[in-house]
């Protein structure tokens, strides 16, 4: 941005609304600074849609682009999908982990006993054993 249109308006380039063509496809939002809302006013506004509010409605509402009001509630559907799929853990996932663990201790206690078995050898094998007959 021109340094000179930074101090004659008194804005920085960080807090300067962006220039956008007049018909730019954002459903019907005024251009003009990028405001944030809460965690709490983008469920507000997503309960709206569940509840079956148009889209354009909400957006004209609360001056927010359509695209950013479908991803809020692509984001929702999908944080409540995985919220439905957690279940609670009980005793046998208690015993799974303990089992997985001492799984892992026996495969370390076996990788172990391979190395110093190679160490001893010396890189020969064992030597095999006559039968006695």
């Amino acid at each position: 941005m021109d340094k000179n249109i930074n101090e004659t308006s008194g804005a920085t380039e960080a807090t300067a609304p962006t220039a956008r063509a007049h018909d730019a496809g954002d459903g019907g939002a005024v251009a003009g600074p990028v405001r944030r809302f809460s965690a709490q006013r983008k469920l507000s506004a997503v309960q709206g849609l569940f509840r079956g509010e148009s889209l354009e409605a909400v957006s004209r509402e609360l001056g927010v682009p359509v695209h950013r009001l479908a991803e809020w509630r692509d984001r929702a559907f999908a944080g409540a999908e995985g919220a439905l799929k957690e279940r609670t853990r009980d005793e046998r996932d208690e015993e799974i982990a303990r089992l997985q663990a001492k799984v892992g201790e026996i495969t370390m206690a076996n990788e172990l006993l391979y190395a110093k078995i190679d160490k001893l050898e010396g890189g020969r094998p064992l030597a095999r054993r006559r039968s006695r007959t």
